[in-house]
């Protein structure tokens, strides 16, 4: 996330770039963000290698948020470009070691967090340090990815990374129906957190200003323009309603 190339404020959670875990693969498979990926990390001596999908971003809170009113001054952890987004709304994002957020959950250093889905709410012990899950999402899925020192990935044998492609997948295979899995079951059967959420008409305001933040990030360079591009069309493309017509024979 901290790699110096342009793209790399899309890492993690980009605001409403996704839907489904399912579009972060078609979106580098199908819609080109995967030579857009290999051309900025080879800038840089990087090789990337492959990308998939994790659970969406939701807030997980120690008071309920039922109002954009209710998240401002609210201390969150989360990731850069989702707290840069989240400041629109009065949100304070803070920064810790992954491994200090439950213990600052409990002494009242933070409020919250917006870094997961319901899944490692529970997985991480937040659930207990927090209680309320928004069912709102700023993110469907998170866009993670596998990456090498170029010059050593240049000196592994085809059939050894081919191999690594093989278990590559299989990681993006297991974590899709995991979380997936996780996210359904702990909204009905879990019994640490409430679940609360924002209605759609005020929800409305954090979605058009996603878009807003996207003119924004389309701006900083031609190839960041080109992702949001793609953004853009695929969202369309999914949002279209599909007609078919059916004629009988005669």
């Amino acid at each position: 996330m901290g790699a110096p190339v342009d793209i790399s404020v899309f890492g993690g959670y980009f605001p409403f770039a996704t839907r489904y875990s399912l579009d972060v693969p078609v979106l580098f498979e199908q819609y080109g963000l995967k030579e857009i990926w290999q051309e900025a990390y080879d800038e840089v001596g990087v090789k990337w290698l492959s990308a998939g999908a994790w659970d969406p971003c939701h807030f997980a809170t120690k008071e309920p948020i039922r109002s954009l009113e209710d998240l401002k001054g609210k201390r969150v952890f989360t990731f850069p470009t989702a707290g840069r987004f989240l400041n629109r709304f009065g949100v304070i994002p803070v920064t810790l070691p992954f491994e200090d957020v439950e213990v600052a959950l409990q002494t009242g250093e933070l409020d919250g967090v917006a870094w997961s889905g319901i899944t490692e709410d529970y997985t991480s012990g937040w659930a207990e340090g927090t209680g309320y899950f928004l069912t709102n999402n700023i993110s469907g899925a998170w866009a993670g990815s596998f990456y090498a020192n170029s010059d050593s990935w240049a000196k592994v044998p085809d059939h050894l990374k081919e191999l690594w492609q093989l278990c590559m997948d299989s990681s993006h295979y297991y974590r899709q129906y995991w979380y997936w899995g996780g996210e359904a079951q702990l909204r009905v059967e879990g019994t640490k957190m409430e679940l609360t959420s924002i209605p759609d008409e005020e929800w409305a305001i954090v979605e058009a200003e996603g878009k807003k933040y996207w003119d924004e990030v389309a701006g900083r360079s031609e190839r960041t323009k080109k992702v949001v591009d793609i953004f853009r069309k695929y969202n369309e493309t999914m949002e279209k309603p599909v007609v078919l017509t059916v004629t009988a024979n005669t």
